[in-house]
């Protein structure tokens, strides 16, 4: 029978690092993003570069009707999966109250809703003469409440909690979860930006994607509850599990309304500052 690792955000920088990651591995592939032209020109290439089986289905992540067509249509095609990598994902950096109702809903539809039903879906559709292996990229913000990211970095937290939750409840059917929570990653130009903003800190907490993608495979493929890229960014973790929360966030915030200056940086893209560190993810868009 052949399996496949299903990966979501393939089509922007994380989750395409994963996705030549796998293929170069060997593996079958999977892919969703919202748009169709990026997954059909990465499956192509992924085809003639490894020679590896490269599915693909464009679908918005936040609507429950597309999320449900997805599931019908891999049910239909009769794939098995050993592998789920959740790496969709949005985010807005702003004051909470001045962010449209529209688009919190959506961070949290994509960011929780999303995930979990995709973990809940391919459950039904694992490969079952294998482990089934979980990846949810979470981010270093689920660690502590972060001003202006409220609602992301909570997001997050659920993400980490449900990992290690899940882990431990489906570990006697032979599935691992690994909750990825990685700190600056150079997705985007937006990400850039942001990193550069944040100085010498951003700069030395900025992990390669490339690296963060075979390292957290590997991690996965171990059964690692928890995986932080770069001994810097696992030392700010530590760190910070000293510090009373309230008063973490009373620093971020700080952090981040100097951070907000007009020129500084821009306004909004998926990234968040950590007392000079900055943590950033995929969005569900192509990147």
């Amino acid at each position: 029978m052949t399996s496949y690792v299903f990966i979501t955000g393939a089509a922007g920088g994380l989750g395409k690092a994963f996705a030549v990651e796998c293929a170069s591995r060997g593996y079958h592939l999977a892919l969703t993003d919202l748009h169709a032209e990026p997954l059909a020109t990465l499956a192509a290439a992924l085809r003639g570069t490894y020679g590896v089986d490269v599915r693909w289905h464009a679908c918005d992540l936040t609507e429950a009707a597309a999320r449900a067509a997805l599931f019908e249509a891999l049910a239909g095609q009769r794939l098995a999966f050993w592998a789920l990598i959740n790496v969709a994902g949005i985010d807005h950096e702003g004051l909470f109250c001045a962010q449209a109702r529209e688009h919190i809903r959506a961070i949290l539809r994509l960011n929780i809703e999303g995930g979990v039903e995709m973990i809940h879906a391919l459950l039904g559709l694992r490969d079952r003469q294998t482990t089934f292996r979980i990846i949810n990229v979470a981010s270093l913000a689920a660690f502590f409440p972060m001003p202006y990211k409220a609602t992301y970095a909570a997001s997050k937290r659920f993400l980490l909690d449900f990992s290690l939750a899940l882990a431990e409840e489906l570990a006697a059917d032979d599935v691992t979860v690994t909750a990825l929570c990685p700190a600056g990653l150079p997705t985007t130009a937006a990400c850039l930006d942001a990193i550069a903003a944040q100085g010498w800190l951003g700069q030395i907490t900025t992990q390669n994607i490339g690296s963060v993608a075979a390292k957290t495979l590997d991690a996965a493929l171990r059964g690692r509850p928890v995986y932080i890229p770069g001994a810097l960014n696992r030392l700010l973790r530590a760190l910070g599990g000293l510090v009373p929360p309230a008063l973490i966030a009373r620093l971020v915030n700080k952090r981040w309304r100097a951070a907000r200056q007009p020129a500084a940086r821009p306004k909004s893209g998926p990234y968040v500052g950590l007392g000079g560190a900055l943590i950033a993810d995929q969005q569900q868009t192509a990147l």
